[in-house]
Order: structure tokens, then sequence, then C-alpha cells
């Protein structure tokens, strides 16, 4: 597939980094690749779920195992996360590894979150290894410290982990396995526990954890490009109600975030408008 880039991402810059993305149909995944595709030529990985649009490419990729092109630069592969062979020839090439496959339900059974939050990890860091990826972006998440938050407790990216349920295990899990990949496998592991990520906020809660999808692809970016070796940061934009601290995020990262869930406080706290 040559020509006219597709509707849904732009063209990639010439000489851009090649980045992986893992998890590329899910809300993240596809809102990155937009966000993305003007910064870096991307490698865009599926499974199950493909867009349309994509389908022809993704099953050529299937049937022969390789990456192929599409417009504007880009390419998409197929992986099953759950796969080391088949991951690490996915993502074989590229500059860095934006790690987004997971069962993203925080009610998640066991069964669900071992193969494809806790092996999937292991694949991605290990697979990056073996293929000589240096960097891997991983996206963890809020509810590796879920219980601060129950209790009503501010916290921060040092604290001891307190995860609410399986699917924060995985997270911590997925924090852990990457500082040992940093400081034992030589790879470069920014980790983001990311909040609720949405268009806008949907209710007061998320006036205090709301990631905005132009703050995620900022967070993104900085973390793909930092020096930093390893890293855990909250990734949330810049609400004045937050209760998770993001100045690490900040200071490290260089984070400037663009958003801030208070400009939609008066539609869930009258007392605010």
């Amino acid at each position: 597939m040559t020509g006219t880039p597709l509707p849904f991402i732009d063209a990639a810059p010439p000489g851009a980094k090649l980045v992986a993305i893992t998890g590329a149909a899910g809300e993240i995944g596809t809102s990155m690749a937009a966000h993305l595709a003007s910064r870096y030529r991307l490698r865009l990985i599926y499974n199950r779920s493909v867009p349309e649009i994509v389908a022809g490419a993704v099953a050529e990729s299937r049937a022969t195992g390789l990456p192929v092109p599409i417009p504007g630069g880009h390419e998409v592969a197929t992986a099953d996360v759950s796969d080391l062979d088949q991951v690490t020839e996915a993502i074989r090439g590229t500059d860095a590894i934006l790690h987004l496959a997971a069962v993203p339900s925080v009610r998640a059974p066991w069964e669900a979150v071992l193969s494809a939050n806790l092996i999937g990890c292991y694949t991605a860091y290990e697979g990056a290894v073996r293929a000589g990826v240096p960097r891997v972006v991983f996206a963890s998440s809020n509810h590796a410290s879920g219980f601060y938050e129950r209790d009503g407790l501010p916290t921060g990216p040092d604290l001891p982990v307190r995860p609410d349920g399986y699917y924060g295990v995985s997270k911590v899990f997925g924090e852990a396995l990457g500082r040992y990949y940093a400081e034992g496998r030589g790879l470069a592991v920014i980790c983001l526990r990311i909040g609720s990520f949405q268009p806008r906020p949907r209710d007061k809660r998320q006036l205090s954890t709301w990631l905005s999808h132009r703050d995620m692809a900022q967070l993104a970016w900085r973390s793909i490009e930092t020096p930093v070796t390893f890293g855990i940061f909250y990734g949330i934009s810049g609400n004045t109600r937050r209760y998770w601290d993001i100045t690490s995020a900040c200071e490290v990262l260089g984070y400037v975030p663009e958003d801030d869930g208070e400009t939609f406080a008066a539609e869930f706290d009258p007392a605010s408008a």
C-alpha cells in the first residue's frame, strides 16, 4: 500500500524514528497513532481487532510474518502479545516501543491479565532485547497505587505500590520487570501510570484524574526521546484538583501539560461555577 496518507493518520516526516505501537487497535493506541504520526514513522501492531481501512495490509502481514507498508511512510504488523517469537519479529528494526497492549479492565480476572498483561509485558521487554530495540515506554496505570485513592490519600511514584485488583497487580509487575530489564539487561524503560484517558472528563472524579489525548501524546514522545533509562511517572493532565504527583514527569521528562480538567468543572461541580 502506497500513496495518499490514510484518513486517520498523518504522513511521517522524512528520516523520523520508527516507533512500534502494540495494542494499536485500542482506544489509546488509535489516539496515539493519530497524534504521533506527524512526529514518527509508526509500525502499528495488531492482533484480533483491526480497522477495516488497514485490514488488507494486516492480512498480508499475518500471512508473511513481516511488516507491511501503508500510506504515509508507516507500517502494520501482527503479533499475539503472548507469543515471544511473534512479538520479537513484529518489533524488529524499530527505534522504540510504545507498549499499550493489555486487557484494560480494572475488574479483569487473573486468567485474563496473566496472558495479556503479565506474559505480554515480558514479551515486549524480552523481545526488545532480542531484536535490539533500545527503549520501551510501558503503559502502566494509576491502579498500581489505587488503594491510596480509595483511602483519600495523595500519592507520588516514589511511594510503595498499593494495587487495587489483578489489573493493578499486572501493572506493578510491568514496572518491576521494567526496572530489572533497565538495570540488568540494558533496556531503557519508562513507565507511565496513566489516569483517566478520555477526550474530556466524564464525572467529578475525572476533574482530578483526567489525561487528555494530546497530553498523553506529549508524555509518549517525551518518554521516547528522554535520555533517562528508567522511571515511573504519573500520566495525567495539569489538573488543578490532582492528587497524583506529576512533579517528576515535569522535571525529569520535561512534560508541560496543556490541559486542565478544571475547564469542565462547572459541568460536574456547580459550586465551582
